[in-house]
């Protein structure tokens, strides 16, 4: 099983995160904002991963930051070194809005994401650099806004739960990286 249990602890922030990147899309989300929760619900579902959330915080833009960070952190470790499918995109519909979801994981960290909120861009963005990941969210219509975020996490969980598909060998015309130092 590729899972992972992370905490981080800061000032401002207490959050644990328990992700199972080999499950069915089960969730237990403790968090009071009732829009983040239902976000990480939807990727949890979309994705399949199980994903167990609980996080307090002293304000929103921290709590949004942190839960990205530690669930980036986890996906990264839970990933581990096995050769994945590592690149896959997925456009879903919901109602109004039209989203595509991109992702390479291939531990180079970018995001560039259509957001109509800060707070979500932000997670998105912190939950790529954590992560390791590049991401593009793209936005083709919409005009709410609850919509285009929704799916945003529902396109970026079917993108990921295509893109960490195990594989025989690595993806790239690099093999592995080696680092080393003197």
């Amino acid at each position: 099983m590729r899972s992972t249990h992370l905490k981080r602890k800061t000032k401002e922030t207490d959050i644990s995160v328990t992700l199972n990147l080999d499950g069915t899309g089960l969730s237990t989300v403790c968090i009071e904002d009732q829009f983040l929760k239902h976000m990480l619900e939807t990727f949890s579902k979309y994705s399949s991963f199980d994903l167990n959330i609980t996080a307090t915080g002293d304000n929103m833009h921290h709590l949004i930051e942190d839960v990205a960070i530690t669930l980036g952190d986890a996906f990264k470790s839970a990933l581990g070194e096995t050769p994945v499918e590592r690149v896959s995109f997925f456009i879903l519909p919901m109602d109004d809005a039209l989203v595509m979801a991109s992702v390479d994981l291939v531990d180079r960290p970018w995001c560039d994401a259509d957001c109509p909120d800060d707070l979500y861009l932000h997670f998105f963005r912190s939950f790529a650099m954590s992560s390791g990941m590049t991401l593009h969210i793209m936005v083709y219509r919409g005009f709410d806004d609850h919509h285009i975020i929704e799916a945003s996490f529902k396109a970026l969980g079917k993108a990921l739960k295509s893109a960490v598909v195990v594989r025989k060998d690595i993806l790239s015309t690099k093999n592995k990286v080696i680092m080393e130092s003197d």
